[in-house]
């Protein structure tokens, strides 16, 4: 374990701490995928030769470089490749197709698209009029976009590995990661150097990171998580990580033992899915020693613990804005009471404001609030869009549009979230995204989505869709289902549909979800998983 040296605010540039790293520690492994390994020098050499593909393609300071890739260790050494010319990634979801690919492609402002030879389909699917003037592709294709010019990133790996003379500042954004998109179309959050340092110093402090640990991901890389819980605390720490490009129930815990991975990080209701397989006599027969699970119910804490071995367990509420609002840490030395979601981390400074901004006494509910003790520690705003950056920060402190309480000795507690959206096997669904896909359909006049809780986990939410149909229309349940498989998100694909003759409404035309809430799950109401419905991914 080599801990990067951090002694100024410059040295908090993510180019410069692997160089560094590359320097002290250059045979030492870094990333594990597979078969293969890569050692602190090799990722360091191979981000200097992309960064060199990069600037062949006019790749300058401050540009954006959009990636649509699956994780892998060819998208670490893009994005560091990317960051030395103080360029920015700006990560897609795997899982988009179509419109919602197209929105994502373009709302990235980029002329460089990064992708995965097994998702290039996709993108040319998208037909003409594509926002890049260059495709560089990961792995063998024959698919030729129409207008675009074509480079392999394999060959980038072969490019002369010279440090890029190019200055990048720590408050320099180095990468926009997207929202749910919540209230509508998605925000790109301006990540910089620095918040991603800090953010993984807290990772390695509350994770409790040593000499000889090795960190597991296989969380999705267009997710903040992945890179905040893994592979920059990896950098900083000068540890292994072993980086897989899914999670799967069945392999995981035999994935740890294939990397002998101490530290693990689960999202949603990934743990829930490991806690209800099947039990096995050599559940405890693994490595890990820490486990980030959120969120845990309190009731599993312990069982899970014993029953896998694990000694700590992480958690805490954030987002992509702010990596760590609050912190709880389970590992025998303090009894949190039930359903806490921690305190904040040292240097954050939290309130629960009212409406009025005027912070609300002990117990009582408020909008999570957030200060930092130096600048640079959240994010630099929402890319390309002014309006919403004022929005979120207000008489100097950003806004979370999330409400908690907080109770007399300190321990904040999650209450709701502001705004409407759904909390759905570890994504923050937009239930207007969902009633967008919905209402897509011809048949479809107007139609409500919204979260029914969860068996698996009860701050979870099955998705449920309410529609009205057209006048003299017909459409099954099923049939609405595959429209929104074929053309929107998968996780998009409802549990629930119910029709109904009418939405009820406020006198504005606003539809009163909690009043469809209290209809519950009644008999005329498909259910995706009684009828055998696959959702096809």
């Amino acid at each position: 374990m080599h801990i990067a040296q951090l002694s100024s605010a410059s040295d908090r540039v993510l180019g410069t701490i692997l160089r560094r790293q590359a320097e002290d520690i250059p045979d030492a492994i870094y990333l594990k995928s597979g078969g293969e390994q890569y050692s602190f020098g090799r990722v360091n050499a191979l981000a200097n030769a992309y960064a060199a593909g990069f600037r062949d393609l006019e790749v300058r300071a401050g540009d954006t470089v959009a990636t649509f890739m699956a994780g892998s260790p060819e998208q670490v050494f893009t994005t560091y490749g990317v960051n030395k010319l103080g360029a920015i990634w700006v990560p897609t979801n795997t899982d988009y197709r179509k419109e919602w690919l197209r929105e994502s492609l373009e709302d990235s402002r980029a002329r460089v698209l990064v992708v995965d030879a097994a998702l290039l389909e996709r993108v040319a699917e998208l037909g003409s009029r594509l926002p890049f003037e260059w495709v560089v592709v990961n792995g063998a294709s024959d698919i030729v976009l129409d207008g675009v010019h074509r480079a392999d990133l394999r060959g980038f790996a072969q490019l002369p590995a010279v440090e890029p003379d190019i200055e990048v500042a720590h408050s320099d954004t180095a990468a926009v990661l997207w929202t749910s998109g919540t209230t509508g179309r998605p925000k790109g959050v301006m990540q910089s150097h620095s918040a991603w340092v800090r953010g993984s110093e807290s990772s390695i402090r509350s994770f409790d990171v040593r000499e000889g640990d090795v960190l597991f991901n296989c969380l999705p890389m267009y997710n903040s998580a992945a890179w905040i819980a893994a592979v920059y605390p990896a950098l900083l720490a000068g540890v292994p990580l072993g980086l897989d490009d899914h999670f799967s129930v069945s392999t995981f815990w035999d994935r740890t033992r294939f990397y002998s991975a101490t530290h693990m990080f689960t999202l949603g209701a990934m743990h829930i899915f490991l806690w209800q397989a099947p039990p096995r006599p050599d559940d405890r027969d693994n490595p890990v020693r820490v486990a980030s699970t959120i969120p845990m119910p309190d009731r599993l804490m312990e069982p899970f613990k014993e029953r896998f071995g694990i000694e700590r367990i992480a958690q805490g509420y954030g987002q992509s804005e702010v990596f760590t609002v609050l912190l709880r840490i389970d590992d025998g030395t303090r009894r949190w009471k039930t359903n806490s979601a921690g305190v904040p981390p040292a240097g954050m400074e939290v309130r629960l404001h009212d409406e009025n901004d005027v912070e609300v006494p002990v117990g009582e509910v408020g909008e999570f609030c957030v200060r930092p003790a130096e600048p640079y520690r959240i994010f630099n705003g929402y890319f390309n869009n002014p309006e919403a950056t004022a929005a979120a920060f207000r008489n100097l402190w950003y806004h979370t549009g999330d409400l908690g309480r907080k109770d007399e000795d300190g321990e904040f507690f999650f209450f709701d979230r502001k705004k409407d959206y759904i909390r759905y096997k570890g994504r923050n669904v937009s239930s207007f995204a969902v009633e967008a896909a919905v209402n897509a359909h011809p048949a479809v006049a107007q139609s409500a989505a919204y979260g029914v809780q969860s068996a698996e986990l009860e701050m979870e939410a099955e998705i449920k869709v309410d529609v009205v149909l057209n006048p003299g229309a017909t459409l099954r349940p099923e049939e609405l289902a595959t429209f929104v498989n074929e053309t929107a998100p998968y996780f998009f694909v409802p549990r629930y549909i119910e029709f109904l003759d009418a939405l009820p409404l406020t006198p504005t035309g606003k539809v009163r979800k909690f009043a469809l809430r209290e209809r519950g799950i009644g008999d005329k109401v498909w259910d995706r998983v009684a009828a055998g419905f696959v959702v096809k991914r």
